[in-house]
């Protein structure tokens, strides 16, 4: 059977998804056929229900949970990896009301993050992840959310830091910061679902224990090429919690969507959200 396959091409994801989509993992009979987009690109195709398994943010699943499960491996959570909110000039949490402030997308986490924090804040304007950093350089925003490669880079272009999105997640829940989820199409028979999951667990410890054999892929697609970026970015995302959602990330992820529907961020969930029953 072959099925649709959408990830983003962030170290993390290339390093978990190169030997399932390469063929160096028994794959069970399964074929994929995959792309590679930004997170924010994979948000909107899921919303259309487009592929069959694919990398999403938290906050977009929200809005996706009526034709998708949550997977229990490939997840990206875990303490001390939240978006950070930067600016050029110092900035006050104060004064942010007032402020325009550069987002990676208005479905991502790092956004729903921010919407929990400074609900009064709502003069955004969107960006590709990578672009956000030029756009403070460059005066366009007061203030911007990055994520992904970018948390590494930074300081070097002369930017600060004003806040840390999984210091006041954690501060908030003592809980770890959900970022991004695979998901995979409720329509797809349980059998070839649950497959799926065994071969994405597969490819990932296939992944740490041959860890050179995605540096070409990894390489290829990322957005920062400096090497030491790119093994910080696969360490800080890729953690215990990628191998297996657990109990302790399931009520991670649970609490994340309990504090949004309450502050009225994102609309109510189906009951059942994960593939598989509680562990």
């Amino acid at each position: 059977m072959k099925l649709t396959l959408g990830f983003s091409p962030c170290p993390n994801d290339t390093f978990i998804f190169d030997a399932m989509v390469h063929g160096r993992v028994d794959t069970e009979g399964l074929e994929f056929d995959y792309f590679l987009a930004d997170v924010e690109e994979l948000n909107h195709k899921a919303f259309a229900a487009e592929v069959d398994v694919t990398k999403m943010s938290y906050h977009a699943y929200a809005y996706a949970a009526d034709n998708y499960f949550i997977l229990d491996s490939g997840s990206a959570l875990g303490r001390k990896n939240g978006p950070l909110l930067i600016s050029r000039k110092p900035v006050k949490p104060e004064e942010l009301s007032q402020k325009l402030i550069a987002i990676p997308g208005k479905y991502t986490t790092a956004n729903l993050l921010f919407s929990i924090a400074w609900p009064e804040a709502l003069h955004k304007k969107e960006y590709l992840f990578s672009d956000i950093e030029e756009a403070l350089i460059n005066d366009e925003a007061d203030a911007g959310l990055i994520i992904h490669e970018t948390r590494f880079t930074y300081h070097k272009k002369g930017l600060i830091k004003i806040a840390d999105m999984g210091e006041f997640w954690e501060h908030l829940t003592d809980k770890p910061i959900p970022l991004g989820a695979i998901v995979i199409k409720r329509s797809v028979p349980e059998e070839i679902a649950l497959k799926v999951n065994r071969v994405l667990r597969r490819s990932l410890e296939y992944a740490y224990k041959n860890s050179m054999a995605s540096f070409d892929f990894v390489v290829h697609n990322a957005q920062e090429m400096d090497k030491d970026v790119m093994n910080n970015h696969i360490k800080l995302f890729v953690n215990e919690f990628t191998m297996n959602l657990g109990a302790e990330g399931r009520s991670a992820i649970d609490k994340l969507f309990d504090v949004a529907v309450e502050k009225k961020v994102i609309p109510a969930l189906p009951k059942q959200i994960y593939l598989t029953p509680n562990p």
